[in-house]
């Protein structure tokens, strides 16, 4: 490969890269309309001008017809009046006349060929163009909301990465602890505060228990002194000499042995 073609796929391929990048989808579809109505105005004209074209070929056919017929009367009119080298003149004529008109058919058959072919491109361009508005319209409205969503995604992606972005996340997250602390302090008030109501009932019932122990026992030494003698009596003092009298039989007997 020559180096001249080497620079030339260069400059190509760099020129493409360019023009790729320039392209804007909505000014190119305004233009690729704009070129569509030009190309509508010049179809249009031709339309016309083959319309025109064909209507005075028609004109000219129609007048043929027209002088070969006078010719054929004039011809006649000779013959009746005997003068036939003038009725023979009025058939050239009449012949020049046919000759010219079957010409000037061909002309015109083809001419209405050519007029109906540019209709119907007329109509379909017509059709291609309303089509090419609603889609260029789509097209449009596509363009505008791939932008908008570019934008919002690349200004997304910055407010991620940037330092503002990052300075609110760590704010977020020092509120979420000092709510934590608030929290935590609240439930631990709620706790001492209960445990203090607690002791407080607790201690209510203590008390109230002790009271009524101590009524107890102090109704319980009442009833006791009430069974009790007001003085020993003598049987007592024989208890205790029995008692001693059989301590010392079994001494006696411990003796004995």
């Amino acid at each position: 490969m020559g180096l001249f073609d080497r620079v030339s796929r260069v400059v190509r391929s760099n020129l493409n890269a360019a023009v790729s990048a320039a392209e804007d989808p909505e000014k190119i579809l305004e233009q690729a309309l704009i070129d569509m109505q030009e190309d509508l105005m010049q179809l249009r004209q031709a339309v016309a001008s083959a319309i025109a074209s064909q209507k005075r070929m028609q004109q000219q056919y129609n007048q043929s017809q027209t002088e070969a017929n006078n010719w054929q009367q004039r011809a006649q009119l000779a013959l009746q009046k005997g003068d036939e080298s003038l009725a023979k003149e009025a058939l050239s004529r009449k012949k020049v006349q046919i000759e010219s008109g079957a010409s000037m058919k061909a002309q015109l058959d083809q001419q209405l060929t050519t007029v109906d072919t540019l209709k119907r491109n007329l109509i379909a361009l017509e059709g291609k163009i309303s089509e090419a508005k609603t889609k260029k319209d789509m097209l449009r409205a596509r363009a505008s909301a791939a932008k908008a969503q570019e934008q919002l995604q690349n200004t997304v992606g910055r407010m991620g990465t940037s330092t503002a972005m990052g300075a609110f996340e760590r704010m977020e997250e020092k509120v979420l602890q000092m709510e934590a602390r608030s929290q935590a302090a609240a439930e631990l008030a709620g706790a001492d505060l209960e445990s203090q109501f607690a002791a407080l009932e607790s201690g209510t019932d203590v008390d109230a228990e002790l009271e009524a122990m101590k009524a107890q026992l102090l109704s319980g030494s009442a009833s006791t002194s009430a069974q009790l003698p007001s003085s020993q009596p003598a049987s007592a003092a024989p208890k205790d000499a029995s008692v001693d009298a059989e301590l010392e039989a079994l001494r006696t007997q411990i003796d004995q042995l």
